[in-house]
């Protein structure tokens, strides 16, 4: 009916609004209705506007990679209380979406003859404090020339938060130690009976691993051979790191350089800007900070 509206009120100079209502089928009452509506409409469209240039800024500023729900929570957290259809349409409409998953190349590799270690998870990625439960996986970072990097995490599954990570050109016992090493450094040295999961991989099973496991004092955890769902919270993270960085038709970095250079980058991002849905979109940092101060007020109290 909008069509038919405007069309009169573009001739109507011409032909009458009596005569076009007419020949078009529609009341004149309906029309003169839409017309006083005229600057309202002009309102909306201004707003709508303004807001996807918004939303234009927000999806560039996390260099492509939001969708509506981070893009709404964002919005939201500027002091827009807009609503989340509205923005799913306008970014639709404008054709601005956010990056999708990737299928992932499969890194890990059981050892039949390894001690067993207890799922002490249960895909249970939950945890009420800080320091409580970690997980952690490797992942390959393809170069151009057919080689790899290699890159291992340690995730507070609190938090969400990347606590320590290592990136090297090897899928050695050393890439998962330096990385649980790292974590352990970032939170202060402190960090006895945390459990540490992870998927029955060599570099997990190792006696290395498990060695520095034992000095500071962290319980080893993992889940069943070739299930990623007992792994499910790490799968996700790189998930999301390959969405993000590997998009627009393109399968590798130029160089080691280049992969070093963007995956730093992206894990600051990650930690301290984006927003992530399982913390009420609050970045990994904004979430220890927010809990943190809580802990205090409740211990002052």
């Amino acid at each position: 009916m909008t069509h038919r509206y405007r069309f009169i009120s573009a001739h109507r100079a011409v032909y009458g609004v009596q005569r076009l209502c007419r020949v078009l089928e529609v009341a004149r009452s309906g029309f003169y209705a839409w017309l006083g509506r005229g600057p309202a409409r002009q309102a909306r469209a201004a707003e709508e506007a303004e807001l996807v240039e918004a939303i234009v800024e927000i999806h560039t500023g996390s260099q492509g990679t939001y969708g509506s729900p981070r893009v709404t929570a964002e919005l939201r957290s500027a002091g827009r209380p807009v609503n989340h259809k509205r923005i799913e349409r306008l970014m639709r409409e404008q054709e601005v979406v956010g990056r999708h998953q990737r299928r992932r190349k499969r890194t890990t590799i059981p050892d039949a003859a390894a001690p067993p270690v207890a799922d002490l998870v249960g895909r249970d990625f939950a945890a009420r404090g800080l320091d409580q439960r970690w997980c952690g996986d490797i992942t390959y970072l393809p170069i151009a020339g057919g080689e790899y990097l290699y890159l291992a995490t340690v995730i507070d599954i609190c938090s969400r938060r990347l606590i320590g990570w290592s990136i090297a050109d090897h899928l050695r016992a050393d890439l998962v130690c330096d990385a649980l090493d790292a974590a352990v450094r970032a939170r202060g040295g402190g960090v006895e009976d945390v459990i540490f999961h992870s998927d029955r991989g060599t570099q997990y099973t190792s006696a290395s691993f498990a060695a520095v496991c034992d000095r500071h004092g962290v319980h080893r955890s993992m889940g069943r051979v070739g299930s990623s769902y007992d792994n499910a919270l790490a799968e996700a993270f790189f998930a999301t790191l390959k969405r993000e960085l590997l998009h627009h038709g393109r399968t590798v970095w130029g160089s080691e350089a280049e992969a070093r250079r963007q995956v730093f980058r992206w894990i600051a991002f990650h930690n301290h800007r984006r927003r992530h849905s399982a913390l009420n979109y609050l970045s990994p940092t904004d979430y220890e900070h927010r809990l943190t101060s809580t802990t205090v007020q409740d211990l002052a109290a």
